[in-house]
């Protein structure tokens, strides 16, 4: 699972590398003015969603741990097991929504006539 997680933050990563197409600076924006700073924006987008692939990481390193004590016999409560192991694979699910969502509208972006 940690190598999904790792694959799905390189996904995103891959989005806002400096490779991607963006406008050129100075263009023309037809009369549209900047509401703010982009970079700030881009900033808490980007922490925003490392805080969260890291608190996946987090449940998912957990998980593994509760599964591994269950096995030695360290713990004996499965309650509590199936519980952390469900709440890994829920976090997981949502992340990989977020990030087909975000290539979703990425790609309709790009797709968008000028």
């Amino acid at each position: 699972m940690n190598l999904e997680i790792n694959r799905v933050s390189n996904q995103l990563r891959g989005i806002s590398e400096p490779g991607a197409i963006q406008p050129k600076h100075g263009a023309d924006l037809g009369g549209i003015q900047k509401a703010g700073s982009t970079d700030d924006k881009k900033a808490d987008f980007a922490n925003a969603v490392k805080n969260y692939v890291s608190k996946v990481d987090d449940l998912q390193q957990t998980s593994n741990m509760s599964i591994k004590d269950l096995l030695s016999g360290k713990n004996e409560d499965i309650n509590t097991v199936v519980s952390q192991v469900a709440k890994a694979d829920m976090s997981f699910k949502l992340l990989v929504g977020v990030r087909n969502k975000l290539i979703e509208a990425y790609k309709q972006t790009m797709n968008m006539p000028l």
